[in-house]
């Protein structure tokens, strides 16, 4: 179903989200828990993958720490 586009082995954290960001880079911030109402952190790259993203695609982060796309499903009844 997904195919891998880069391979980058990111690490994955508990308590952070993992994706790909508009660069085509891995980005980390972290979760928002439990109603605490404190300040937003900011995004931060976590590596450097340079990744085209084409069109009717979803990107993401997954087990491996790689980054694969898979076709989005548009417009079905």
């Amino acid at each position: 179903m997904a195919q891998e586009v880069a391979k980058v082995g990111v690490k994955k954290v508990a308590g952070f989200l993992y994706f790909v960001d508009k660069q085509g880079d891995v980005s980390r911030a972290k979760m928002a828990r439990g109603g605490s109402k404190g300040k937003k952190s900011k995004p931060e790259k976590v590596a450097k993958a340079g990744v085209k993203k084409e069109k009717g695609y979803l990107y993401f982060v997954d087990k491996k720490g790689n980054i694969s796309k898979a076709k989005m499903a548009r417009g079905r009844k």
